[in-house]
């Protein structure tokens, strides 16, 4: 996998360690609630870095796979994996790589960390920080947020008493054979008031489309999302105030951003993710000609190949989006100002 960076200023501090540190957090085989595939997922960085800082060009980045095992997919070379793109692709084009996923594999998702890596390092110059966390697995929902806990435990939860109850039920599910699903939230700290443009590029659609983008992805919702369906406008109302020499909310319902436009406030988003769709279980489905089909991934080491839950692996995808998007409108807002100074 690799990413092509391009528009990153000069001068920021990069080395490989840097996209390294989130790298492992979403590489398969960190602990026994996720894939046992392993993959090093280590990054080289091959320009647009000299001596330890940015120089303003492109940012190659490539990370070797090493661990793939395309025989284990010879058998389904002609099945459509259901809940698996493999059909709409071959709808599509006419053929598909039934590799893994080939394209439409979440193993795309290392080159979107890697971005985002570089793409955090602009946003710290600015004083922004993002973090994201797994809010919640099938039932079980943290109740707690607290931020030192989340790199604490495998699931990446910030509520260390609903961490265990989630490690014990994603056990559960992957030894039926099973899968589960969970929401996973994340969190913009330090955002200026005003990124987001009024119509097309409104910061909320930047950030929805980014994050519907990734892999097993089917909902986002910023602030009380679709909570506000349930609230009449007394009640979901941010009121306008003025504190500390600046225009906020006293409330943030809104998630940090009304009319597409940031508030200052904390932008918060979550996303709804769903169960991987391999799971040990047979499943009906059929062949690319038709034929009625029976799905099963076969013995037990391909099932362990195949994460039971992946929420705590999306938690630095979802970052990396979100870090993404962010850095983009914080170039167009500075270009803004930089074109209605004096």
């Amino acid at each position: 996998m690799g990413a092509v960076v391009d528009g990153c200023p000069p001068g920021i501090p990069l080395i490989e360690a840097d996209i390294q540190r989130d790298l492992d957090r979403r590489r398969p085989g960190q602990s026994d609630i996720t894939t046992a595939r392993t993959e090093a997922d280590s990054v080289r960085i091959l320009s647009g870095v000299f001596e330890g800082r940015t120089l303003g060009t492109p940012i190659c980045l490539l990370i070797p796979s090493h661990g793939q095992q395309s025989h284990r997919y010879d058998a389904l070379r002609d099945i459509f994996r259901p809940g698996h793109a493999e059909a709409t692709y071959y709808l599509k084009y006419g053929t598909y790589d039934h590799r893994g996923g080939g394209r439409a594999s979440a193993r795309e998702t290392a080159a979107r960390v890697a971005a985002g890596a570089v793409a955090k390092k602009i946003l710290e110059r600015a004083g922004i920080d993002v973090f994201g966390f797994t809010r919640r697995v099938g039932t079980i929902e943290a109740e707690a947020v607290d931020r030192s806990s989340i790199e604490k435990n495998p699931v990446r939860c910030p509520d260390p008493q609903r961490a265990k109850d989630m490690e014990a039920l994603i056990r559960e599910v992957r030894d039926r054979g099973d899968s589960i699903g969970g929401i996973v939230e994340v969190v913009a700290v330090g955002v200026p008031a005003g990124l987001g443009e009024p119509v097309f590029d409104k910061m909320d659609a930047d950030l929805a489309k980014a994050m519907m983008s990734i892999n097993a992805v089917k909902g986002v919702e910023i602030g009380r999302g679709f909570g506000v369906a349930l609230k009449r406008g007394s009640e979901n109302n941010d009121a306008w105030i003025f504190e500390r020499g600046r225009i906020r909310t006293r409330t943030n319902y809104c998630g940090g951003i009304v009319g597409g436009i940031t508030t200052g406030e904390e932008i918060v988003l979550r996303i709804a993710v769903k169960p991987p769709s391999t799971i040990a279980i047979p499943q009906e489905t059929i062949d690319r000609h038709g034929h009625p089909a029976v799905f099963s991934p076969g013995d037990n080491e391909s099932a362990r190949r195949h994460d039971p839950c992946i929420c705590p692996r999306v938690v630095p995808v979802a970052e990396a989006m979100m870090a993404i998007v962010l850095v983009d409108h914080l170039m167009r807002q500075k270009a803004l100002e930089g074109l209605s100074g004096p």
